[in-house]
């Protein structure tokens, strides 16, 4: 999926338009519903799947949830003062997310094709992710802020840097393969490029971070599909046309009920909090629940794909039947 991004958007970029959203509120809503809110809905079907992986994941399933919704009610009161600063931690949380997720994806590719990154190559690739991480704070910093200007500096400075994390990353790669003696997958190569592709798009227009969150959640979708194919009888996972209709069923699942979060709760939510709080509070309400939302999946998602844990290898690589599942982590 990241590759169907840089299809769509190095075009974009080469044309010189400033505009790459393209598209109304309206439909800046229904596509958001049926491709990134099942992408959260997939991470919480992860971790309350089942009493064991709660009790594994308990700050995942209980902790952070309470600590978030005692930030939530307290906005309610305080919605210029609380409510900015979960919007401002779920953006910047979400730095480390997309970064994170990269390198999971780089790894987990390597894995499956049999190489995997030694220490250095792993430092080389995982430092260009820090810079644009870094890049991408800075970047929210710059677009956020009332008074830009105060930031600018370490924006232009975070930005010059970005052609270190390339440098970087490619040295990276280049010593994979040279290591390997191996053509490096484009699997994983992809997300990396995909990420520079998001971050120029961000830089050029701020407002294409929408049409980021859609292509990064796409690339997260396959991998709890994964995980749920996986979990079926080893029969009805190598017969594709169960293995099918269980996708299906799946996919019809989590958009059933992100249209349920996405377009119900937000205006029954609004109604009951504008009854008991008032009006500016039930303004904030939808965007209480989303950063609610954002942040818990973050945090789950940290939590959860973890190569090095043994039961995360067995659930993303059981349907292969030797090698790469068998050889330990690649990160």
């Amino acid at each position: 999926m990241g590759g169907l991004s840089l299809l769509a958007l190095v075009p974009l970029l080469l044309t010189g338009r400033l505009d790459l959203l393209g598209l109304g509120a309206g439909a800046q809503a229904w596509v958001a519903t049926a491709v990134n809110m099942p992408h959260f809905m997939a991470s919480y079907r992860l971790v309350y799947r089942d009493r064991a992986t709660m009790a594994r994941h308990k700050w995942a399933a209980f902790g952070v949830p309470a600590l978030l919704l005692a930030a939530c009610l307290v906005a309610l009161r305080e919605p210029e003062v609380v409510g900015y600063l979960l919007v401002t931690v779920s953006s910047v949380y979400l730095a480390w997310h997309y970064t994170g997720q990269v390198w999971g994806m780089m790894a987990v590719h390597a894995q499956l094709a049999g190489i995997r990154f030694v220490a250095a190559e792993r430092r080389l690739v995982q430092g260009s992710l820090r810079i644009l991480l870094a890049w991408h704070v800075g970047w929210f910093l710059h677009t956020q802020l009332r008074d830009p200007a105060r930031v600018r500096p370490l924006y232009l400075a975070l930005s010059a840097a970005t052609v270190g994390a390339v440098a970087l990353g490619t040295l990276g790669l280049w010593r994979l393969r040279r290591r390997t003696g191996r053509a490096v997958p484009l699997l994983v190569v992809t997300p990396w490029l995909a990420l520079l592709a998001w971050y120029a798009a961000m830089a050029r227009d701020p407002r294409a971070l929408f049409w980021v969150q859609i292509a990064h959640a796409l690339q997260y979708l396959a991998f709890p599909l994964r995980v749920e194919l996986n979990t079926l009888p080893e029969p009805a996972r190598r017969d594709p046309r169960r293995a099918a209709l269980h996708a299906a069923g799946y996919a019809a699942a989590l958009l059933a009920v992100s249209a349920v979060v996405a377009q119900v709760v937000p205006v029954a939510l609004m109604g009951a909090v504008g009854r008991a709080f008032g009006e500016p509070a039930a303004t904030a309400a939808p965007i209480l629940v989303l950063s609610f939302i954002n942040i818990h999946h973050y945090f789950t998602d940290g939590v959860l794909w973890k190569l090095r844990n043994p039961e995360v290898r067995q659930q993303l690589f059981a349907h292969v039947d030797a090698g790469p599942a068998g050889r330990g982590a690649a990160a």
